[in-house]
């Protein structure tokens, strides 16, 4: 092999030893993503427990919970849209359990346009996940509290709004069923999992890579080749 062609192999196979190297350990992120998804999965779907008296949003997180009482006066909509479905709301409604506490419940979603009907009345059982979503970023409006059109399931001022105390509990079932209102439950596919595309993404770039330091080196052969004629 010609000397001036000994750099840029070097250099070839240095940047595709990078590449892969990078797409490797996308795979491992991979692994332990999935482990943590199982984990937040079989945690979710745990049996339900009685509302905790105090809450840490770390470690109650999706914390399955079963409350019995009454839903009150007041409902919140917040602004979301669901893939083949379309634009509608969440329903956020107070609370108040047999213990005498008021909390914040998902009730679920409404297609927009639809009447927002009043909570089932009456002692009825919740059973859900406790959730402390983060749905705000740099582009959320700020809430139309006056309007009641809400852009973030914020808790604070949803609670400030409801007189509640700032924790949601997000239904999965009711024990008296509301029809206008489909539950939302919560899951694992809010939570991104991205590092598949970006090993697939890593692993293309070193083929390119080694593609067009075969092509440089072949091709330099073969001028190399030329000249000596």
């Amino acid at each position: 092999m010609q000397r001036n062609l000994v750099l840029p192999l070097i250099f070839g196979l240095a940047g595709a030893a990078v590449l892969i190297w990078l797409g490797v350990w996308q795979m491992q992120r991979l692994e332990w993503k999935e482990g943590i998804l199982a984990q937040i999965e079989t945690r979710i779907a745990a049996a339900p427990v009685a509302l905790p008296e105090s809450f840490d949003p770390e470690a109650d997180k999706y914390l399955p919970v079963e409350v019995s009482g009454q839903f009150q006066d007041g409902a919140l909509r917040v602004l979301v849209s669901r893939k083949q479905v379309g634009a509608g709301y969440l329903v956020i409604s107070p609370f108040e359990t047999e213990g005498g506490r008021r909390i914040l419940v998902d009730r679920g979603f409404i297609r927009q346009g639809e009447t927002l009907e009043a909570a089932p009345e009456g002692v009825l059982t919740v059973t859900g996940n406790l959730h402390w979503p983060d749905d705000r970023n740099s582009s959320t409006p700020e809430n139309d509290v006056d309007g009641n059109t809400w852009f973030a399931r914020d808790l604070g001022q949803m609670a400030e709004v409801l007189d509640t105390e700032p924790v949601l509990l997000v239904a999965r079932t009711l024990s008296q069923p509301e029809e206008a209102v489909t539950p939302l439950p919560v899951d694992t596919g809010h939570i991104p999992n991205d590092h598949l595309q970006y090993a697939i993404t890593w692993f293309s770039l070193a083929a390119i890579w080694l593609g067009m330091t075969a092509f440089y080196i072949f091709r330099g052969r073969g001028v190399a080749k030329g000249l000596d004629r």
